[in-house]
This record gives C-alpha cells, structure tokens and sequence, in this order.
C-alpha cells in the first residue's frame, strides 16, 4: 500500500507543503530558500520528508531546474489554494501596506511590463515597502495558476475571459508605426501606405490557445496576439491592392521595437511604448495611413477576490498607475 494512503493530518507538518509550494513556483532548491529563509539543505531536507511520506520524487533535477512529477503537478494547485485559505483566516480581517509583507502576483506582457511596471514598483515601494511585486508572463496556464491564487492580477489585450473574471479597461492605446530615426525611406512628415509597405515589416507572432476547464468545458481565453489582429491594416491593403513583406517575426512588442530602431525594418506598436524610445532620439513615429481603431488594455482578476482587502488595495493602485499615465 502506497505510504500517502497512511497519512493522517495530525502528523503532516505544514512547513513541508510550504516548501513544496514555493519550489514548485521557483524551479529551484536556492531560489525557494531564498523566499523562504532556509539554508539549501534544510530545504532539500523538507523535501526529502515528504517524498518519503508522500511515496513520489516529486521533484527530479533536470536542464531547467527542479521538474515536478506528475504527482506534484495534480496536488500543486490544491495545496498551494489550501495553504492560501489557512492564511487567510488567520490574518487579520484589514489589509494594512505599511506593515504587510504580502506578494503581489501580475501578469503581463512586454508592452504593458514596460508601461506599467515602473510606476507600480515606485508606488509599491512608497506606500508598502515591505510588499514585493512579481510580474510574470503570460502563459497558457494563466487560468489554472489564477485560480490557485499564483496569480492575482493579469493585464493585457484580452478580448475574452471566463465569467468568474471580472474584466475592466485600464487604458485606451493608440497604435503607431516606428521606423529608426534617419530611415532613408521616411524622411517627410506624411507617409502613405505605398511607402509603408515598400520596406519590410517586424510583426508580433504570438498564439496562446484556448484553455479547457475541468469536465472538458472549453471557455474562451483569447488575448490579443499581435497588435494587427483587428484587422484594419489587412484590410487598408486588400483596398488598394497591396501586400507587405514580414521581414521578421517576434514573440513580443520590445522585441518588435528593439529591431526596428536597429534596421531599416518598420513595425506597428503601441504609442506610448513608442514615445518612450522616440524621446531618446531612437525612432520616428508614423500615423497610420489608414483607419486604425484604438485597442483597450484590461485588467483581469477573480470576481470572488474582491472580498480580500489586500486584492481591493492592489486593484486601486493599478488603477491610479494607469490613470497616470
């Protein structure tokens, strides 16, 4: 009989399954020390403990690190959500920043790392010093990670979500394309579609499937992958009987940025990412010639978190960052 049938709570110690919860998020036996201030054997000691208990490794060293069994990838998500309701109603019912030593959870992407970030981590760092702020990618375990409390807050181009996500617009952004400065080929104030086409062009090439829940169901999760997915530029060069070449495909919007302020390539961004490198002098900034809509940022988080006063605290600040802007 498998040991993990013969374990009564009365004789689990909760201090292993914090440490099976921290090195299932870090991957690593320093890192999780880290965090939780234990030297690198009393870690690997915990989870020496409760793979005998458990009768499962659990954990294997491989390239990227600590791999989690199968066995530990099913039980994560419980116990990390179990530990985080034994906190709960233990803390005290008010959320008080001065003082909290709470870790905040975002997920965001390259564009909205950039924009919102810096004024978040300078907030934070005024008003809870003592908080620390993760941002993390987005990733197709995004929904699973978020109802296991891993995740508290995403940000981003979603164009759909499951009902249980309250889902609000944090910002309204223009899009703008971005050509290095001096570019041979864009030298006046007006650009027409022609010329925007006559050079090639980085597009953002990113896809996260659907996600499906428990049961089978399918819900949509559908982020923007590409700064161009509404449409409007294909739709401009159908019109007049254009194409365009992609010269290169990136998996982000920096990274889109970052090669066209390098080549003579041009790329469709954000305006604000863009204005942020145009004030150093390293792109130019060209209207679009052509109807171009306006793309809502949103702000994602589990309606039933709202009754946590930290997540209500976090929530306006993220709101107050980006009416900032």
């Amino acid at each position: 009989m498998s040991l993990v049938h013969n374990i009564r709570p009365s004789s689990l110690d909760l201090n292993l399954l914090r440490v099976f919860d921290v090195l299932l998020e870090e991957r690593s036996v320093t890192r999780a020390g880290a965090r939780l201030g234990l030297t690198q054997s009393a870690v690997s000691h915990a989870l020496n403990r409760l793979r005998y208990m458990l009768n499962d490794e659990l954990f294997v060293r491989g390239p990227a690190g600590m791999q989690p069994t199968p066995r530990a990838v099913e039980m994560g998500p419980q116990v990390h959500a179990a530990l985080n309701q034994l906190q709960a109603a233990l803390a005290p019912s008010d959320f008080d920043p001065a003082t909290s030593e709470r870790r905040f959870a975002v997920v965001a992407g390259a564009y909205a790392s950039a924009i919102l970030a810096p004024p978040m981590a300078s907030r934070l760092a005024q008003a809870a010093p003592r908080c620390e702020l993760l941002i993390a990618e987005l990733a197709n375990d995004v929904l699973e990670r978020t109802d296991a409390r891993r995740v508290d807050f995403m940000v981003g181009s979603v164009l759909a979500a499951p009902e249980r996500f309250a889902r609000e617009t944090l910002l309204t952004e223009e899009l703008v394309w971005v050509v290095r400065s001096g570019h041979p080929v864009f030298a006046g104030e007006r650009i027409e579609l022609q010329t925007l086409v006559s050079v090639p062009h980085v597009v953002i090439a990113r896809s996260l499937p659907g996600l499906i829940e428990d049961g089978g169901e399918r819900r949509a999760f559908v982020s923007r992958a590409s700064w161009e997915d509404a449409g409007a530029f294909e739709a401009a060069l159908a019109s007049r009987g254009l194409t365009r070449r992609v010269g290169v495909s990136v998996p982000d919007t920096y990274t889109a940025l970052a090669v066209a302020s390098r080549t003579d390539m041009a790329t469709l961004i954000p305006r604000r990412l863009a204005l942020m490198s145009a004030q150093v002098g390293r792109v130019k900034l060209i209207d679009p010639p052509y109807e171009s809509p306006a793309v809502d940022v949103s702000l994602l988080y589990l309606r039933e978190r709202l009754a946590e006063p930290a997540m209500v605290w976090m929530r306006d600040l993220i709101r107050g960052v980006a009416a900032g802007l």
